[in-house]
């Protein structure tokens, strides 16, 4: 029998019953492809901060670096508002992905066909599909580089966009192998016509591109990229792009679909190995209240599957489940429509499980 060891962090709000409906789901893949999944808890965000006094133990660190991939549900709360930055469970996410040498950030977007109805597009456009992947840089760019403030006649301040050879390189090679485990496109966004960073990206991704000749490559500035997604989102298969970039273009496809209580996310790096969350928040006021959505919790176990322990077949399955328990009109309240059938945090867990 196969084993895994997967590290899981609750987080804070209904990150402990979303990632509880999950975990069943997994239960339920282990028993189906005869795989062992060896779960270990770990503390972060405000459960640490209130366990240990810090949002991110090196404990949880150590936890998450001996195992195989990580589940992590919803982190902070306005409980802790109140503490300085660097001591805020938000502080915790962008420690963790720099322990775990997290730098790719894949956001799928995806508009269900019994969820059509929730998209703010015109029904002409969603018909022709909305299935694309944001591949992200997380760890470099503007958002890390040099800046400071200038103190001259008139106080000026500067902020620096800058990548290298190797950070390009390993974010490239993530974008085409998740290509080819989806329609075989990847698009590069950029502002090569203006800046000399985005220059090197394309003559980088160029050359990563000639060990992937079975997947196509174009190239899309991103004032263009940030209309089409609008205008023909269809077009895409998987978006790569840098920070900044990544940063605004995966919030506007997320908000395409319509239902941000659907979307998986998962930050990883070249080997396989990743941290898989929802991208919605932790949601404190219905926290304990069995309302959530924890679908896309699930969904982000399904990502794990499929990113870090190959398992497309066991993804698919799950993905599907999630498919028939919406084609059947089961809702949360989050995407609860007239004369659909509402149901609580467990009940929709329960009924992806049935599904499989």
């Amino acid at each position: 029998m196969k084993e895994f060891n997967i590290a899981v962090m609750h987080g804070d709000g209904i990150g402990v019953e979303i990632v509880n409906a999950s975990l069943e789901v997994l239960e339920k893949i282990g028993e189906k492809y005869n795989v062992k999944f060896n779960t270990k808890n770990a503390l972060l965000g405000g459960a640490a901060i209130d366990a240990t006094g810090i949002p991110l133990p090196e404990e949880t660190i150590k936890i998450c670096k001996e195992s195989d991939a990580v589940i992590l549900g919803s982190v902070g709360g306005p409980k802790w508002d109140s503490l300085p930055g660097a001591k805020r469970p938000e502080k915790a996410l962008l420690g963790i992905r720099e322990a775990l040498g997290l730098y790719a950030n894949l956001r799928p977007a995806k508009v269900y066909e019994a969820l059509k109805d929730a998209c703010p597009l015109k029904d002409s456009i969603v018909n022709e599909g909305v299935d694309l992947l944001v591949v992200r840089e997380l760890t470099g760019g503007i958002y890390f580089g040099e800046r400071g403030r200038v103190k001259k006649d008139v106080d000026s301040a500067y902020d620096t966009e800058s990548y290298d050879v190797n950070e390009i390189k390993r974010i490239a090679h993530v974008a085409f192998k998740s290509a080819r485990q989806r329609r075989g496109k990847v698009t590069l966004v950029d502002k090569a016509n203006v800046l000399e960073s985005s220059r090197l990206w394309r003559e980088v991704v160029n050359e990563i591109h000639k060990e992937y000749t079975d997947v196509e490559l174009e190239f899309m500035y991103v004032d263009n990229a940030a209309m089409q997604l609008v205008r023909k989102p269809s077009q895409f298969d998987v978006v790569l792009t840098n920070n900044i970039f990544g940063d605004i273009l995966s919030d506007e496809a997320s908000m395409i679909t319509g239902s941000i209580g659907m979307l998986p996310s998962a930050s990883v790096r070249e080997d396989s190995f990743g941290m898989y969350e929802p991208i919605h928040g932790s949601a404190p006021d219905i926290a304990g209240k069995d309302i959530a959505n924890p679908l896309a919790q699930i969904l982000s176990v399904a990502m794990m599957l499929r990113y870090s322990l190959d398992m497309k077949e066991a993804a698919e399955d799950i993905e599907r489940a999630v498919e028939k328990v919406l084609k059947d009109g089961y809702r949360t309240a989050d995407i609860y429509a007239e004369g659909m059938k509402k149901v609580g945090t467990k009940e929709m867990g329960e009924l992806v499980v049935s599904k499989l």
